[in-house]
C-alpha cells in the first residue's frame, strides 16, 4: 500500500460581505472581527496536526484565514503556496449584489417560486437538482457572459488537487495538507468525488472538509466540520 495523503480543506473565515449576504466571487472584502476569531480557534484546534504543506487561493480573504490558522496552529513558518484555482466562482454582472436577489432569479428560471425550496431540493439527496443546476443557471444569467459554470470550476479546482497530489506523492510517505478555499469552489470541487449525497447545507466559515487520497482515488472522510474550531474555542 503506498502513502496517503489527507487533505483539510477549510473555507474562509467571515469576512465583510459575507455578513452584508454579498455575493461574493472574484470580488473580495478582508475578514471581520469576527472571521479573525474563527479563524484563530480553527487554527488552535489544528494544534495536534503536523502540516506537510499549506496553499490557499489568491484572494486576500484565503490569504488572511490560512495566515492565521497557522500562526494559531504554531506553524508559521510553512510557507503558504497560493494557487488562482482554488478561488471562488465568479459570478460575473452578480458580483457583490444581494445573494438573496442573485437566487431568487435563479429560482425563478427553475420554476421555483421560493428560494427556500430551491436550496431543499438542493440539499434533499433524494431530488435530482443540485448547485450544478443553480451555478450553471447563474452562467446563463449572467448578463456580462462573465460567471462561470460548474464544468469550469470544477476542472481548475480539480487541476489544483491533482497537481498538489503528484507534487506531495513524490515525498514517499503519509502528508496532511491544509487548503483554504470558498464555500463555493469546495462544494462544486468535492460535488462528483462523493460531495453532491454529503452537503446538507452551505459550509459554514472556517469549517473543514476531510479527504484522503490513496491508491489514486479520493474519498471525502467529512464534511463541514466545526468540531476543530470548537475544540479551538474551548481550549
Amino acid at each position: 500500500m503506498g502513502s496517503k495523503i489527507t487533505f483539510y480543506i477549510a473555507r474562509h473565515g467571515r469576512t465583510i460581505l459575507n455578513s452584508l449576504n454579498k455575493v461574493q466571487g472574484w470580488s473580495d472584502t478582508p475578514l471581520t472581527k469576527e472571521g479573525i476569531e474563527v479563524a484563530e480557534n480553527l487554527g488552535k484546534g489544528l494544534r495536534d496536526i503536523k502540516f506537510s504543506s499549506a496553499y490557499c487561493s489568491d484572494l486576500r480573504r484565503t490569504r488572511e484565514t490560512i495566515n492565521i490558522v497557522l500562526n494559531n496552529s504554531g506553524q508559521k513558518e510553512l510557507t503558504v503556496v497560493e494557487k488562482p484555482e482554488f478561488r471562488e466562482i465568479c459570478f460575473g454582472a452578480y458580483e457583490t449584489a444581494l445573494a438573496t436577489e442573485m437566487f431568487k432569479d435563479v429560482a425563478l428560471y427553475l420554476h421555483y417560486t421560493k428560494v427556500e425550496d430551491l436550496f431543499a431540493d438542493i440539499f434533499d439527496k433524494n431530488k435530482e437538482i443540485t448547485y450544478k443546476d443553480a451555478v450553471n443557471t447563474i452562467s446563463i444569467l449572467d448578463p456580462m457572459k462573465m460567471a462561470e459554470d460548474f464544468n469550469t470550476v470544477e476542472k481548475r479546482t480539480h487541476k489544483a488537487l491533482n497537481e498538489i497530489v503528484e507534487k506531495e506523492n513524490k515525498y514517499n510517505e503519509d502528508r496532511n495538507i491544509l487548503i483554504v478555499s470558498h464555500g463555493l469552489s469546495i462544494t462544486l470541487m468535492l460535488h462528483n468525488l462523493g460531495g453532491k449525497k454529503l452537503f446538507v447545507k452551505d459550509l459554514d466559515n472556517a469549517s473543514i472538509c476531510k479527504v484522503l487520497y490513496e491508491d489514486g482515488k479520493f474519498t471525502i472522510e467529512s464534511v463541514n466540520d466545526m468540531s476543530y474550531v470548537d475544540k479551538g474555542q474551548n481550549s
